[in-house]
């Protein structure tokens, strides 16, 4: 779960990024083919409630589809149990339920119309969510958020809208979702960097990440949702996840563990190590060292 964008993002000043009629879709236009095909067997199914306003149900799809591929083509191991997803608009604050919905993982969003780039961030964020909450559940010892390292997990999903909004900039200037998305590849970009240049995500002058960290633990693991304190952790896995992107299927293993509501930091990270696929126990180790002293 993550709180109202209002307290997130500067919504007044940005919400022209991906605004308006500007990436509205011409009637009658087909999403570029091929996009997906390799993943068929995998493919994300989305059931979108018509309650966004001026957005079409079909846009939303595409847009939301368009936002998971970033992370899903790196996590060519993992399969969601069920149906897909359910998508509907909650205006408290976008959050990923655990109780299914016709056996759809129901996640709620808090933006509204064609406000694109709210749609993207809040997505990623819960897409995320959803691997850690949802994949490999079979083999889950808990689901709850009521633990003393869940700010791990807001910190990933943040790092996760990060993320996605810089790989479909990329992907966009040369297979966008439609055609006339393609101009406002550079604009996903712009964004992200708009939010890592902003004061609060900054660490204070002349402190290390460690320092700052070591300080700050304590506090988020008491109120793990500190979206400021969250994103300046999110920045650090950024480069992480940008040269090891297949370290994204990794976090589907960070609740392998037995639910202790209090344990350790060291020991939280050492279980996600031990229970990661070997592949990914080098990615996962790399956050250890970034974290631990």
């Amino acid at each position: 779960m993550i709180l109202a964008l209002s307290s997130t993002l500067d919504v007044c000043s940005r919400r022209a990024v991906l605004r308006g009629g500007a990436l509205a879709v011409a009637a009658g236009l087909v999403p570029l083919s091929g996009l997906w095909a390799a993943e068929e067997d995998r493919e994300l199914s989305f059931v979108v409630k018509d309650e966004f306003g001026t957005a079409l149900v079909e846009n939303i799809k595409t847009l939301l589809k368009s936002v998971a591929h970033e992370i899903w083509k790196h996590c060519p191991q993992t399969k969601f149990l069920g149906q897909g997803f359910s998508i509907y608009r909650n205006k408290q604050f976008p959050i990923t339920h655990f109780k299914r919905e016709n056996d759809r993982i129901v996640i709620g969003l808090n933006t509204e119309n064609t406000f694109w780039a709210q749609y993207s961030y809040q997505f990623a964020h819960e897409f995320c969510h959803a691997l850690i909450d949802h994949t490999r559940d079979e083999q889950k010892k808990w689901h709850h958020t009521s633990h003393a390292n869940h700010w791990l997990d807001e910190c990933l999903s943040e790092t996760a809208s990060l993320f996605a909004l810089r790989a479909m900039s990329e992907t966009w200037k040369t297979t966008p979702p439609y055609a006339n998305w393609k101009s406002f590849a550079p604009k996903l970009a712009e964004y992200v960097e708009g939010r890592r240049k902003e004061p609060q995500h900054q660490l204070p002058e002349g402190k290390s990440f460690k320092d700052w960290f070591r300080e700050e633990l304590s506090g988020l693991r008491d109120k793990p949702t500190q979206r400021e304190k969250n994103t300046i952790i999110a920045f650090q896995f950024l480069p992480l996840f940008e040269a090891e992107p297949s370290g994204w299927e990794s976090i589907t293993a960070i609740k392998l563990a037995d639910r202790d509501d209090k344990k350790p930091l060291e020991a939280h990270l050492a279980e996600w190590h031990a229970n990661a696929r070997t592949e990914h126990q080098p990615f996962v180790a790399k956050l250890q060292q970034l974290l631990l002293p």
